[in-house]
């Protein structure tokens, strides 16, 4: 069995890692760079980077930002926010990043999901999906969760798979900076459709969350932000809870 990851999620906007709760509210946490030191140093699996408002504001994403985590930074990262050409996928792994998070462009033009696992791998491009229930089906939405799409989540995993993602981020609005849990039902259906690793994403809380969620799915990674930024859940303490459970994770 492939051991668990756990991946702190740095949203970055304006060079600062900021936090909100439902994509609003947000709040300033840290730099970029001195946050994700500090996590290679407690035992970070990997790390995630998304820039929030690239799509949104319609700009090419910060590269200095992640040239510099590159350059100080020596565990795998993940890099998402205003992707939306093949330059652009080359622009961020020549910069440093091992793989790149695509979401609002790959909606716009899904050929980019093929285009770019045929010129850099599979293994490098990882869909990223904001999804939130609407009247009782699981939609997809963009533009850092502002805008709702027509897809519905669970087939648009499926046809990103088939189009060559690699790698799925199911990142739940609702739950997201609720601290109740992560979306288990969400989670498993999608699971259940693709046979690619999944990260868990929104909703953690506790470290009891991480353990139900590796009780009831077999997602690969579990991502989180604000209780990893705020010090409520350190990483050493929630990998050896885990390890006490049977969870296979790296320490």
């Amino acid at each position: 069995m492939l051991k668990r990851r756990i991946i702190p999620c740095l949203d970055v906007k304006d060079g600062r890692v900021v936090k909100g709760t439902q994509f609003s509210d947000i709040q300033d946490v840290d730099d970029p760079v001195t946050l994700a030191s500090y996590y290679a140093k407690e035992g970070a699996d990997e790390l995630v980077f998304y820039d929030i408002t690239a799509s949104h504001e319609n700009r090419g994403l910060i590269l200095d930002v992640v040239r510099n985590v590159s350059a100080n930074v020596h565990i795998p990262f993940t890099v998402g926010g205003g992707i939306n050409s093949i330059e652009a996928i080359a622009e961020v792994l020549l910069s440093g990043a091992d793989k790149v998070s695509l979401n609002s462009g790959a909606i716009k033009s899904p050929a980019l999901i093929t285009e770019g696992a045929k010129r850099f791998g599979n293994q490098c491009i990882v869909l990223s999906m904001d999804v939130k229930k609407v009247c009782g089906t699981y939609k997809v939405f963009i533009n850092g969760g502002r805008i709702e799409t027509e897809l519905e989540a669970i087939s648009w995993a499926k046809q990103a798979v088939s189009l060559g993602a690699g790698e799925i981020v199911v990142n739940s609005m609702d739950q997201d900076g609720m601290k109740q849990g992560f979306n288990l039902e969400l989670l498993r259906r999608i699971e259940e459709a693709v046979d690619v690793p999944i990260i868990a994403s929104g909703g953690a809380g506790s470290i009891e969350d991480f353990i139900e969620l590796a009780i009831h799915t077999n997602v690969d990674g579990y991502l989180a932000a604000s209780v990893f930024h705020f010090k409520e859940i350190k990483i050493q303490d929630l990998k050896s809870s885990l390890i006490e459970k049977g969870v296979p994770i790296r320490l």
